[in-house]
């Protein structure tokens, strides 16, 4: 993880320091992973109200040329040429293993540009892969330097209003350019309505400083931000999801348009054509605790016989349903939801049973 002296800094860190965050290691970033009302607090006021999370950790690249539709479609199981402008689409970036290097959001900002937003963690390797492949494409491919702001909740599209920046007219997984420089898409990390704006790192504290003069917007750190994404079943990568996972395994064949699937042409298409036709060995699923005391990525899964079937990925407390949840993987004879489970921590067992995700639902805005 490295000390402080090795981490990199956030543009806005000082608004943190000043809101009396509590930082931590991650990704190589120096992160406020909770403020002084505290993980709790700040989950439950994301769902009743607008969380503010500052994700400038994440990068994003300009992807822009002739051939921007091809090398997409080619370095992702996506049809590029078929994503509407100012659409957006969640995928994956492959290895010819069908091994998940990273999970994207791929946007559409006109016939020969898009904007890829990418894992923070995963950034350096991304970029790599991405340049490589571009090689063959007439295509230029650029790290960004922006601010990256997630505003997210019930109230998140009022509070923008207020903020001036009307972007009321976006549904979930659309995007605009509404300043120059600036990107914006009306998506995020948390199963609630919200946003995710990017901007020049020297424009970003006006509008923060306009959002939470708001009383509904509070900042929300990192420890909520994994909470929240945790009850709504989605992945973190290099957790639930990793070269070591596939597609189909990580129940994730949904993100890969049917035609894309049949007809190939991307990195990875043969062996998850392998991996379809053989037979998954083992699938993420979701996983509900008995008990109040969470389970934590890294236990053991075992059945009724104690004989280890799997493996917890992500797991912490809910605080919105009340219950401990987790993610993981286990053989895919266990798979069907309701089959009692269970969980190896510090010497016992701990119940659980397999259970649909997400666990709250998701409130997007679908138009």
């Amino acid at each position: 993880m490295g000390d402080d002296k090795t981490l990199k800094h956030l543009p806005l860190e000082a608004m943190h320091e000043e809101a009396g965050a509590r930082f931590g290691a991650f990704a190589g970033w120096r992160m406020p992973l909770t403020y002084p009302a505290g993980v709790m607090k700040e989950h439950l006021h994301t769902r009743q109200q607008a969380g503010l999370f500052d994700i400038s950790h994440m990068q994003l690249f300009a992807v822009e040329g002739d051939g921007a539709a091809a090398f997409l479609s080619r370095v992702c199981p996506l049809d590029a040429a078929a994503l509407g402008e100012g659409k957006s689409k969640y995928t994956l970036l492959l290895d010819e293993n069908a091994g998940i290097i990273d999970d994207l959001i791929v946007t559409r900002l006109g016939p020969s540009r898009f904007v890829i937003v990418a894992n923070a963690g995963n950034a350096a390797r991304d970029e790599a892969h991405l340049r490589k492949v571009a090689e063959g494409f007439d295509v230029r491919l650029e790290a960004l330097d922006r601010a990256l702001l997630a505003l997210q909740g019930p109230a998140a599209e009022d509070v923008l209003v207020n903020a001036g920046l009307d972007l009321s007219d976006l549904t979930f997984m659309t995007a605009v350019e509404p300043r120059e420089g600036w990107f914006a898409a009306r998506s995020g990390y948390t199963g609630e309505d919200g946003f995710e704006i990017a901007l020049p790192p020297d424009a970003a504290p006006r509008l923060v400083e306009e959002i939470l003069a708001d009383e509904r917007a509070k900042w929300i750190g990192l420890a909520a931000r994994d909470s929240l994404r945790l009850e709504a079943g989605l992945c973190l990568h290099g957790q639930d999801l990793s070269e070591e996972t596939d597609p189909a395994s990580a129940a994730l064949l949904w993100a890969i348009p049917k035609n894309v699937r049949e007809d190939g042409g991307f990195i990875g298409a043969e062996a998850l054509a392998r991996i379809r036709a053989d037979g998954i060995k083992e699938k993420r699923v979701g996983l509900k605790p008995e008990g109040r005391q969470p389970v934590r990525s890294g236990a053991t899964i075992v059945d009724g016989d104690g004989r280890a079937i799997g493996r917890v990925t992500s797991g912490g407390f809910g605080p919105s349903v009340e219950h401990p949840v987790a993610m993981g993987y286990v053989e895919k004879a266990h798979a069907e939801a309701g089959t009692r489970l269970y969980a190896e921590v510090r010497g016992s067992r701990i119940a659980m049973d397999v259970h649909p995700l997400p666990f709250t639902p998701h409130n997007y805005r679908k138009g």
